[in-house]
Formats: C-alpha cells, sequence, structure tokens
C-alpha cells in the first residue's frame, strides 16, 4: 500500500467520525473518540465533555461549603502550626547544644546520623500512617520502642506495659477450726484491741470467742432470725448486730445487754458497718436503702435511696466518698455523707455485688460478684484492676500486707497479691465431718487487728483460723508467675 492510499483511508476514516454523529448514526454521540486514528480530533466528544461536566457540577454542589475553612478554625490552625514549628526550632536548638564540642568527632556524628536516616528513609515502612512532616516510618513502626520527643499518628502497637513481679509469699494454712454455732456463721466482727472476735450465725446467736486460744466466751441471744451483720466499735464498748428480722440492736459488752433498738427497716438487714471517726451506723438490707442512724440518739439521719435490688454490703471510711454500697442490682454507689446523695455509681459488675473489702493503709477498696473482682480507688472510683476468679465472690478481705482472701460460695478460697493481682494460691474448704459436701460455702471472713491471722466463717456451721505456713519456703513453694503484654482486665 502506497503512502497515498493510507493518506486517503486515513482522511476518510477521519470524515465519518466527524459528520457521523450528525449524518449518519445517532448511536455515535455515546461512543468516545477513537484513539487508533492517527490524527487527534480537534475538539472533545461529547460523552467525555459530558462526563468531566457532571463531575465538576456533583463537586461544586457537596463540597462548596467546605472548600475553605471557617475563620476561626483557620487561625487556630495557623496558630497550632506556629506552635509546632516553635517546638521543633527549640528540639533543633536543643539538640545542637548537646553536639560534641571536638570538630571532627560533631562531623563524625553528623555523617552517621544522614547515613542512618537514609537507611531508615530507603527501608519499607510497615504504618498505616506516616509522621507528619517526617521522614519515612515512625520510630516505633516495627515494634515497641521508647517515644522520646517524636509526635507521631502512625496506627502501630504502642509500648508494651511492663509488669511489676509480685513480691514470693508463704502460703496461708488453717491451724483451727472452731465448732460451737447451729447454723451457717454469716458475718465476724474482730475487737479493736484485738483480744476477742465475735460470730453471727442462722441460729439467731452471736458467740465471742478469745481470738488466742479460740474457746468460747459468751454467747448473745435476742435476734429471732439470722444475724448478717457484726460491729464492734473502737470508741465505746459496744456491739452492734443487724438480722434478717428487721431488728438493728446495740449491745453493751459491759453488762451484755441490749441498750438500744434502731426501727426503720422495712425488711431484712443484710449489711452493716461504723464510721471510723463519728459516731454514726450504716445499715442496708433488702428494702434497697442505706440508713444512716445517730448511733447516740438512735436517730434516723439520712435514708440513701437509689439501689433497685437488695443491698448486700456496706462499707464506711473517713473521706469522703464515706459511705459504700454494693447492691444486688450489680452497681456500687459512693455516696456524699453531708448531702445524702449519690456522688458515683460503678457499673462494672455484670452480676450482684456480693461482698466489699476497703484497703487498710489505701485510699482503695475492692468489690467481689460471680466470677468477677475489681479493685477501685478512691474518691472517684477509678477502675484500677481485676483478679481472676472462677467462683461466686462471698466475702472479701485485706490487710496491710497487701493480701486479697476471697471466699467463694462453693468453698472455694484464693489468695492474692493485691498490688499486681497475681493470685498466689487457691484451693477448696474442706466440709467437717458430719456435713454435707455442698455445705463447704465460705460466707464471712475478717482479718485480725495485726493482719497476721484470717478468720472465716462457712457454711458447714465451722469458724476457721488460718495463718502463715512458718515451714514454707522459695524453694518449696516457687512463685509461679509469667509476665502478660497487658494488664489483666478480668
Amino acid at each position: 500500500m502506497t503512502d497515498a492510499e493510507q493518506l486517503t483511508r486515513t482522511s476518510a476514516k477521519r470524515t465519518r467520525e466527524i459528520f457521523a454523529a450528525d449524518f449518519a448514526s445517532p448511536a455515535a454521540l455515546e461512543q468516545p473518540s477513537n484513539p487508533a486514528f492517527t490524527i487527534a480530533p480537534s475538539t472533545t466528544s461529547p460523552l467525555d465533555l459530558h462526563q468531566s461536566i457532571g463531575i465538576a457540577v456533583r463537586i461544586r454542589n457537596q463540597y462548596q461549603d467546605v472548600m475553605e475553612l471557617p475563620p476561626a478554625l483557620a487561625a487556630k490552625m495557623a496558630t497550632s502550626a506556629a506552635t509546632a514549628a516553635d517546638r521543633r526550632k527549640k528540639l533543633k536548638e536543643s539538640r545542637a547544644e548537646q553536639h560534641a564540642s571536638d570538630p571532627k568527632t560533631r562531623l563524625l556524628i553528623e555523617g552517621a546520623s544522614e547515613k542512618a536516616e537514609q537507611a531508615k528513609s530507603s527501608q519499607q515502612s510497615t504504618a498505616l500512617a506516616l509522621r507528619a512532616g517526617g521522614k519515612g516510618a515512625a520510630p516505633n513502626a516495627t515494634g515497641p520502642t521508647p517515644m522520646r520527643d517524636v509526635p507521631s499518628s502512625s496506627l502501630v502497637r504502642k509500648e508494651s506495659y511492663v509488669q511489676t513481679p509480685p513480691a514470693w509469699r508463704r502460703p496461708w494454712v488453717p491451724f483451727r477450726v472452731i465448732a460451737g454455732h447451729m447454723g451457717w456463721v454469716r458475718s465476724i466482727a474482730v475487737d479493736p484491741d484485738n483480744k476477742f472476735f465475735a460470730t453471727g450465725a442462722s441460729d439467731r446467736t452471736i458467740k465471742l470467742w478469745d481470738l488466742a486460744s479460740g474457746t468460747l466466751k459468751l454467747t448473745l441471744t435476742g435476734h429471732i432470725s439470722a444475724v448478717r451483720g457484726l460491729a464492734i466499735s473502737d470508741r465505746s464498748p459496744y456491739l452492734y448486730s443487724a438480722g434478717e428480722d428487721k431488728q438493728v440492736k446495740c449491745w453493751d459488752l459491759e453488762t451484755n445487754k441490749v441498750i438500744r433498738h434502731f426501727h426503720g427497716h422495712l425488711s431484712g438487714v443484710y449489711a452493716l458497718d461504723l464510721h471510723p471517726t463519728l459516731d454514726i451506723l450504716f445499715t442496708g438490707g433488702r428494702d434497697g436503702v442505706v440508713r444512716v442512724w445517730d448511733a447516740r440518739t438512735r436517730v434516723n439521719v439520712h435514708v440513701l435511696g437509689g439501689h433497685k435490688g437488695t443491698i448486700s454490703s456496706v462499707k464506711a471510711q473517713e473521706a469522703d466518698p464515706q459511705v459504700l454500697s454494693g447492691s444486688m442490682d450489680s452497681t456500687i454507689r459512693l455516696w456524699d455523707l453531708v448531702a445524702g446523695k449519690t456522688q458515683t455509681v460503678l457499673t462494672h459488675h455484670k452480676k450482684s455485688v456480693r461482698s466489699l473489702a476497703i484497703h487498710p493503709a489505701e485510699f482503695t477498696f475492692a468489690s467481689g460478684s460471680s466470677q468477677s473482682i475489681k479493685s477501685w480507688k478512691c474518691p472517684e472510683g477509678a477502675f484500677m484492676q481485676g483478679y481472676e476468679t472462677s467462683s461466686i465472690v462471698n466475702s472479701l478481705c485485706v490487710n496491710e500486707d497487701n493480701v486479697l482472701f476471697a471466699g467463694g460460695d462453693g468453698g472455694d478460697y484464693a489468695f492474692y497479691d493485691w498490688k499486681t493481682g497475681h493470685r498466689f494460691q487457691k484451693g477448696e474448704s474442706i466440709a467437717q465431718p458430719g456435713s454435707l459436701d455442698a455445705e463447704a460455702g465460705i460466707m464471712c471472713s475478717s482479718w485480725d487487728r495485726s493482719g497476721l491471722r484470717l478468720i472465716t466463717g462457712e457454711s458447714d456451721k465451722s469458724i476457721k483460723m488460718w495463718k502463715e505456713d512458718p515451714e514454707a519456703t522459695p524453694e518449696s513453694h516457687p512463685l509461679d508467675w509469667k509476665p502478660t503484654l497487658g494488664r489483666q482486665k478480668f
């Protein structure tokens, strides 16, 4: 084919393309220009022009209101950019001040840093977002590293939480089993002088026991139903008791008689505690309110309402929040005693909160529920950590040595390190001879005033006293602990 024939055919194809849309086929409007022609068309095809105009119109309609920032936001962005520039300048100046005094050494350091930056920028980054205004990937793109003075928005794993290993502790063993009650032992209170302790049980009696020998000293009768709460005053020789018979009694331990009754609860009273510095008594029960009593005049000062279920535990402390309550509605409430109102509601538990325990040396407390033990920080009620458990926790208590004891409904118990949450001992209580296996539950517990003896009340009607195993060594009972990537939040 000659050049003339090639030019003629090309001209014919071009002529057809130009005039076909108007005179030959209307469908040509729907086709884009053919790139196979050697002569480019002088105008854009109708389809391409239509598409470009449509895109421009949609962009204008959807984004015309946000094409420019509002004046206030634009000023704020400019100010933050200037502040960031000043910060970078100061950082650069501070680094310049730390340069080596020897010029040769300084040149060597600068050369090494430039080579390191080039090598870092040449490597392929795995970060999902690079540092704004920086080169290459963020310093921690390949793993956890210190983030000294490096602003970064990269989506990478943060530096791992470094766990503090728990201290080795001796295991606790029961050294005395006391029998005497005819029903479940539901409450325990220890004398402020650490000479005796009192227990209340489902047999409607309160018994006082010698702490050193475990012998029975006295039995108090007067309740007509189970005794669920006990407290011995630090300020007077009085014992306070609460029972399922709606009664709250004050006993004079010098005459061994009831000297005051506190009337007001509409149903059984399940929890009782005394204020550590004031003559104020706190009680809670099935009517879902915490009642605040003047211990001297028997006046009902406050009725703290808000819970939607039975109150199972009430604790008092010196500083606000001075009253803590746990309920079967799975919440914990921290109360403002002066105003008589709720200060904070903690809803982290999924099931009934059965027990509360205040740390004797810290401004913290713990709460126990079904398969859940958590510790909290006052006054705001901030969650600290969780403790591993698989039982229905009936009772909690903690001593000054940071040993937390948890007793379960099925007889299982556990000892924890308060600081780290490590469970260094667990086991199951053994039901006494003549009792059913189902009667092995731990219903209440308390440390003595020294924190060296633990007293537990159980559903096999017995009282157990615990102490540290004096023969245990780190070799015979090694610490079973392994660090994890982060703080455990059970």
